[in-house]
């Protein structure tokens, strides 16, 4: 079915247009066994990051294939994922809400992958009952990782991308001519800074927390382990004179930052075995993560809720982690 939105755009449309939403059936791990067996390859030595294989981008000009225009783009998001809330922030500095739709899929996954459910919503856009569809509409029998976030382009009906950093950076350029006033996450004088500290936050703690929990060997945990405290450390001695990463201003990589620190006590830490005293050891970066939680976009996008994981019983590789308790901070 193809409706024309406001905009003028085409719009793919669903079964949710009926009016009746549609659901996926409950998370059954029994029938359809638990995410990540067939879908996510493990490496030979430690944590791999799983391949996200759509990289396509949003232009101002639509030199790429896919102009920025108001309302042809929808994002899916799990309230669960750091990578997926970066992008639901960014949208939200920027003013984007109406430019950019968004929805969630539900927090539980069985060997389906991600769904939606009544708790979260439906899907408002082509009425998915399982986010593979999307993947599925893109590349007829997908056989790797259903991720979020997911950019999809109603006009189309594909996905333009699942990578988290190229739906962020282009979020934060792309859409400049509906975005709110003075809401400049890459000023350009700075995009070469931003971009060197975006990769080094993800080597060294957005990734680096997962190759601590996925390390196969106990020196490869060990180096893991201390480097992503180094690096907190490190960190926590930048922010000792100034506000944000980078000087008073909130820039994108605030935005890659916050979401790993804002899951760490409740998941990566104790699940990984990472540093005692959690995030309240580096008082500089707490203080800083406390600071960005009172803005609304980092506030609105949260759920704390939805972040907590508990460590396995037991490591089959016999690599031994520290032990570390699940922490529910104060972030008033």
């Amino acid at each position: 079915m193809t409706r024309t939105a406001d905009s003028g755009i085409p719009v793919l449309t669903g079964p949710s247009d009926s009016g009746t939403p549609v659901f996926a059936s409950p998370a059954d791990i029994g029938t359809y066994g638990p995410y990540g067996p067939g879908r996510v390859a493990e490496g030979a030595e430690g944590w791999q990051r799983p391949r996200y294989p759509f990289r396509g981008r949003i232009t101002a000009d639509g030199s790429s294939g896919y102009r920025a225009e108001p309302g042809r783009y929808h994002l899916w998001a799990a309230w669960s994922c750091g990578w997926a809330q970066r992008v639901a922030i960014v949208r939200k500095l920027k003013g984007l809400e109406e430019v950019v739709t968004l929805s969630y899929v539900d927090d539980e996954r069985d060997g389906r992958g991600w769904a939606f459910r009544e708790r979260r919503g439906p899907d408002p856009v082509r009425g998915f009952r399982l986010l593979l569809e999307a993947y599925e509409a893109t590349e007829p029998g997908y056989p790797g990782h259903i991720s979020t976030p997911v950019l999809w382009d109603r006009r189309t009906g594909r996905i333009v991308s699942n990578h988290s950093g190229d739906i962020t950076t282009d979020l934060c350029t792309a859409f400049d001519a509906w975005a709110a006033p003075g809401a400049d996450l890459r000023p350009e004088p700075l995009r070469s800074e931003i971009d060197e500290l975006n990769e080094y936050l993800y080597e060294n703690v957005n990734d680096g927390v997962y190759r601590v929990d996925g390390a196969f060997t106990q020196a490869g945990y060990e180096s893991s382990r201390q480097r992503v405290c180094q690096v907190l450390e490190a960190l926590d001695a930048r922010l000792a004179d100034r506000r944000y990463l980078l000087g008073d201003v909130v820039r994108e990589p605030d935005v890659r930052l916050w979401p790993t620190l804002a899951r760490f006590d409740l998941a990566y830490n104790p699940v990984a075995g990472i540093c005692r005293g959690g995030l309240r050891a580096f008082p500089h970066l707490w203080a800083y993560a406390r600071d960005l939680y009172r803005l609304p976009a980092f506030r609105d996008t949260s759920d704390f809720g939805a972040y907590r994981m508990s460590p396995p019983p037991e490591r089959a590789d016999g690599v031994r982690h520290i032990d570390v308790d699940p922490a529910d901070l104060d972030w008033r």
